[in-house]
């Protein structure tokens, strides 16, 4: 006979694959968004230019977008101002902005920033330490953690963030039942 607890195990075990599950299929992918295996997020903790530190944390109820990025990378120069747009679109939501500078200079990003996108500020990442545990097989890459701390998508190049498909995409994760851990 089984015990009580192994029992109790297995229907917790069997209810949480059924809600990551459930996640990934109620949710229209839009174009470019890949569906990650939900492996915890690595270790996140930088410094803005203001010495302001940033350390990723599970955020129940909260979505992280973690976006890795460079100056003199293209894509994301055209991708950054909809980032902005993005961000003042889900101003008042459970859905923080992370981005990642990755090997730059304080001047190199600042005239950047100051141009392209204003209103955002970055994390540096000036040695690439924590670019390189991420692994984003290259810029721009954007990462979704779910409020638990896991890695749910992914997407690969620049994007329109400020596009319906894509603003659509992050409200159905706001607003699915996945959020409450």
């Amino acid at each position: 006979m089984k015990s009580p607890f192994a029992i109790l195990l297995f229907f917790v075990v069997i209810t949480l694959l059924s809600a990551e599950r459930a996640l990934t299929s109620t949710i229209k992918l839009p174009k470019g968004i890949i569906t990650l295996d939900g492996e915890p997020a690595p270790k996140l903790t930088l410094s803005d230019m203001d010495g302001n530190q940033y350390q990723l944390s599970p955020s129940p109820g909260r979505w992280v977008f973690v976006h890795f990025w460079a100056s003199w990378c293209g894509p994301c120069r055209r991708e950054m101002p909809t980032i902005q747009t993005m961000s003042e679109h889900l101003n008042n939501s459970a859905f923080d902005i992370i981005l990642v500078n990755t090997a730059e200079t304080d001047d190199a990003v600042f005239n950047f920033l100051g141009i392209a996108a204003p209103a955002l500020t970055t994390l540096m990442d000036y040695d690439g330490q924590v670019t390189e545990r991420w692994q984003p097989r290259g810029l721009p890459a954007s990462f979704f953690v779910d409020p638990t701390g896991k890695l749910r998508y992914i997407a690969l190049g620049g994007r329109d963030w400020d596009k319906p498909d894509y603003l659509n995409f992050i409200k159905s994760l706001l607003s699915h039942k996945q959020n409450k851990p």
